[in-house]
């Protein structure tokens, strides 16, 4: 029997390869002639970094970076070479060429999670609020990479703390945010906006190409911008909404006006998930957006791996509606249906609705308490998958 184990993480919990290594445990002890293929999943927040780099080969760096209160922080990003890439992932990310015209040497890709730097799990309840959060240690983290001369820059924007626009990643690559005096405002986060009288600089002509891999269709403003949606979880109050609003349009404007881009770049899909900072790349650093679940499957070579299994089991913290909409484990579900395969699915709380052929099981026993559910989810997996 070969088994594909291909588990997203379990937020506040378990991360996608420990989910994967305690379901391995438990079928090793019961199953010990199975084959396991352990293929922990990513969805740009946390571990995205980590799994696509290791998926390849690659190696992470560490260096300090300013953290999203301004805070001195340790974050990581990851170097793969471009060969090692699995070809359907290399023709996403389109940076053959030119930009690898004269480069000597391997050629290399960053893999950076603005998680690492920027990440809401990095800050307690009481410090989330996004008037005082900044990626400029994401900025920090891209010149790092152009640093140590990575021909193209993979950027997941997953799990972030922020709604500066990119601002704070902008400054950290040239841009300077001035007052009407032109004294230089560090650290440029929506609290200090009002300050903003003109916009100087632009990103160094060398750096490389940036992909962000982005499943979130939200433009920058509006009902289903990013402070509307996101905002509250950031701690956001409900009545300073129409406040950040109308700030982020003010000074989104005066980007689009600097850097000579129609301010139509706004309303791209995608450009309001982290907080704007798609727009603001896009905008400052010509970035591009990409599917990120096609992504990171071209990267894992995932319909492959599905294709060679006899029993695919995935899993996430929650199971719903949501999880059936084309990405992450719910993606994985379908495809392996779609293939004939067998499915298990196991999660902290299944609300999906059942489907023929997908077993669906949540492992957190009823009416515990959620912070119990969170600490007891190591032993629950591996628990509900040795019973398979």
């Amino acid at each position: 029997m070969r088994v594909l184990l291909a588990f997203d993480k379990f937020k506040d919990s378990l991360s996608a390869q420990q989910a994967c290594d305690l379901a391995a445990r438990a079928l090793r002890g019961r199953h010990p002639d199975w084959s396991l293929d352990l293929c922990p999943l990513a969805d740009g927040g946390e571990g995205f970094a980590e799994i696509l780099t290791a998926a390849t080969g690659g190696k992470m760096s560490r260096l300090p970076v300013t953290g999203p209160r301004g805070n001195s922080h340790e974050a990581s990003f990851g170097l793969v070479s471009l060969d090692h890439i699995p070809p359907a992932a290399r023709q996403l990310l389109a940076l053959d060429s030119p930009p690898l015209a004269g480069h000597a040497g391997v050629a290399r890709v960053a893999v950076i999670e603005m998680a690492s730097a920027s990440g809401l799990a990095l800050l307690s309840q009481e410090m989330r609020d996004p008037w005082q959060t900044t990626t400029h240690g994401t900025g920090q983290l891209i010149r790092a990479a152009a640093d140590a001369g990575a021909v193209g820059v993979l950027l997941g924007v997953g799990g972030s703390a922020t709604n500066d626009l990119g601002f704070g990643a902008l400054d950290a690559l040239g841009l300077e945010f001035l007052t009407a005096s032109r004294e230089k405002i560090r650290l440029p986060f929506p609290a200090r906006w009002t300050a903003i009288n003109r916009i100087e600089g632009a990103v160094p002509a060398g750096l490389p190409p940036i992909r962000i891999a982005c499943d979130v269709t939200n433009p920058l403003l509006g009902s289903q911008g990013a402070a509307a949606i996101y905002g509250p979880q950031k701690g956001l109050r409900t009545s300073d909404l129409s406040r950040l609003e109308h700030e982020s349009a003010r000074v989104g404007l005066m980007l689009c006006a600097h850097c000579r881009q129609s301010d139509k770049l706004m309303d791209v899909p995608g450009a309001g998930a982290a907080g704007g900072l798609p727009f603001g790349l896009m905008t400052a650093a010509q970035a591009r957006l990409l599917p990120g679940f096609d992504l990171v499957s071209a990267w894992l070579d995932l319909e492959a791996r599905i294709s060679a299994a006899d029993l695919v089991i995935t899993g996430e913290g929650r199971f719903d509606a949501s999880s059936l909409s084309g990405k992450g484990p719910g993606a994985v579900a379908a495809r392996a249906l779609a293939l004939g395969k067998t499915v298990q699915v196991f999660a902290g709380a299944v609300t999906a609705a059942p489907q023929p052929g997908l077993a669906l099981h949540a492992i957190t026993p009823a009416g515990i308490p959620l912070a119990q559910a969170l600490r007891d989810a190591a032993r629950n997996l591996e628990s509900a998958v040795g019973n398979l």
